[in-house]
């Protein structure tokens, strides 16, 4: 990425794809919010809420958010929550 308005719309456009996403979230007490995107293209995310201590979380990550991202935004390389363990990114 080369400039920071460029960041800012890829930021705008992963933020877009997490909209589908947030009711379900929601509904079980959670959230998820940007933090940030590296120059290799990949998401950091923060799972919030219940999101944050879920058993489910790194399921949610890969076939949940990584898909939805992903879709709107295919240069999109990984999206990883950086408060979650790696351990638990299986």
């Amino acid at each position: 990425m080369s400039t920071p308005s460029d960041t800012r719309e890829l930021t705008a456009r992963i933020d877009r794809a997490l909209e589908e996403l947030r009711p379900f979230l929601r509904s079980d007490g959670g959230d998820i919010k940007v933090v940030g995107v590296r120059d290799n293209l990949v998401v950091e995310v923060e799972l919030q809420g219940a999101c944050a201590h879920c058993a489910q979380a790194a399921m949610t990550m890969k076939a949940g958010v990584e898909e939805a991202v992903r879709r709107v935004v295919p240069e999109v390389t990984e999206v990883v929550a950086v408060n979650m363990p790696s351990s638990a990114m299986g």
